[in-house]
């Protein structure tokens, strides 16, 4: 049997984690977190690919790449998921899982963060754990291609 393909994307500035707002998001950087994602992966018998970009359009493309490709996608929209409908209406042509990942709790942050338009279509979304949130996030994932 061909292990489920589940496509992780984040967004704009996550390739500055670790260096940026460390209070916030932590110390741990996106290389890390990507190596630990993948290992996960081959435990949970899950085939995992990761892209970041800073540019909407480019997550965007890559959204529309994973249909009919992926059986399932895990984002961190990052600034997009307060902002972008056009990010929401690539995602509402998936016919596959969705987990929307946050390091921090957006609710407990500035006003300005406490919408997300993702969170709208989400299958689930988790916040507030920090970089464990992408593997807690992949471990449902396998848990619902099941």
């Amino acid at each position: 049997m061909a292990s489920k393909r589940v496509l992780v994307i984040h967004g704009p500035n996550l390739n500055m984690l670790g260096k940026r707002e460390p209070e916030i998001y932590g110390t741990t950087g996106l290389n890390d977190i990507n190596k630990d994602i993948l290992s996960l992966g081959k435990k949970l018998g899950l085939t995992v690919e990761s892209f970041q970009s800073n540019h909407e359009g480019a997550i965007i493309d890559k959204i529309q790449e994973a249909f009919q490709k992926c059986d399932g996608l895990i984002i961190n929209p990052a600034a997009y998921t307060h902002t972008s409908i056009a990010i929401k209406d690539a995602l509402l042509i998936l016919k596959i899982p969705v987990i929307e990942v946050h390091l921090s709790n957006i609710y407990k942050r500035e006003p300005s963060r406490h919408k997300s338009v993702v969170a709208e279509i989400a299958t689930a979304t988790l916040g507030g754990f920090g970089h464990y949130g992408y593997y807690m996030a992949l471990e449902a994932m396998a848990r619902m291609l099941k």
